[in-house]
């Protein structure tokens, strides 16, 4: 299960907790604009923009979980189970396989309209990547410094969504994670007042009750109201550290602690969390035993290469004595 978040302080922020029960392999991977994708819809794009995320490399091609590209648009796939479907290919519509919906619109998008237009065409199939990597069910958080949107391919159709709080977990369809936070308008920021009944003076003896009520637990829907209510009640400060610090709060509130949610006899983690500056194509990161934040700036790179460029992410815990 994950969180996605994107947030405008400033400058546009992206971010997302990708909680499985084991890693991927994954590394953070910069595509230059002369990297060759050919689609499984015969479309061969050899020039393009520029990529940079966190993805699994197979064969030299970049399974990316999360990216941004150098225009500032942003996307994340998130597990969708339950409820996503894929179809097989259809020929008046563009084909493009699920894996492939991250660099087909970050390659050819400028931002969340040209997205929306692009989301109208097309129909995700259910082609595999590999005889054993079947696809996974995913929808996907699109957003740029002035919109964001989810696109859900469902049993019934492709759909994409307004999003106007900014975040996305997982099943069930998003329009339904909206709906719910109707369930929880009383939970404030602020001191509650006694409104359960004039007849009896009640007072609050603790700070921070006004988000009685907020749920605690790790279900998508719960991280979801969670998420939501730290986001939108977030106060960033001025400088990149600051903004950046906050982002990562936001999403440690949907964090994943081993031993929480077990699965079979495994236990579901959050693997990394990815914080990018969206507006100036860095990369921000730490993983679950190595809480420092780690940076890759897309724009030290030369982004007319043809070849991927990778890096580790970072997994051991590191302790400084400071004495």
């Amino acid at each position: 299960m994950c969180t996605a978040i994107s947030v405008d302080a400033g400058e546009h922020y992206f971010g997302r907790n990708l909680d499985y029960e084991h890693t991927f392999g994954e590394s953070i991977c910069i595509t230059p604009r002369n990297f060759s994708f050919t689609f499984i819809n015969g479309k061969k794009t050899d020039y393009h923009y520029a990529l940079l995320g966190t993805a699994l490399i197979k064969n030299n091609y970049p399974l990316y979980f999360d990216a941004i590209n150098e225009k500032g648009l942003c996307m994340a796939g998130l597990n969708f189970p339950g409820f996503a479907h894929y179809f097989s290919k259809n020929r008046n519509k563009i084909n493009v396989a699920s894996y492939e919906i991250i660099p087909h619109f970050l390659s050819l998008c400028e931002n969340v309209e040209e997205a929306e237009h692009l989301a109208e065409k097309i129909n995700i199939t259910d082609t595999c990547f590999a005889k054993d990597m079947p696809p996974t069910p995913l929808h996907w958080i699109i957003a740029d410094k002035d919109r964001c949107i989810v696109l859900e391919q469902t049993a019934g159709e492709l759909k994409t969504y307004d999003n106007p709080v900014g975040v996305l977990t997982n099943s069930p369809s998003f329009n339904m994670q909206l709906f719910n936070l109707n369930n929880y308008l009383s939970v404030t920021s602020k001191e509650p007042e006694n409104r359960f009944s004039s007849k009896i003076n009640l007072s609050a003896y603790s700070r921070g009750m006004g988000a009685v009520g907020l749920p605690g637990d790790n279900s998508s829907m719960s991280r979801f109201v969670r998420a939501a209510f730290v986001k939108l009640n977030s106060v960033f400060g001025n400088t990149e550290e600051a903004k950046i610090s906050q982002m990562f709060h936001i999403l440690y509130s949907a964090y994943q602690q081993k031993g929480c949610v077990a699965v079979g006899d495994q236990y579901e983690i959050t693997n990394y969390t990815a914080v990018y500056n969206a507006d100036k194509g860095i990369y921000y990161f730490s993983t679950y035993d190595n809480p420092s934040v780690f940076a890759i700036d897309m724009n030290n790179k030369n982004l007319e290469e043809d070849i991927l460029i990778c890096y580790e992410m970072y997994s051991k815990h590191k302790i400084d004595f400071l004495n």
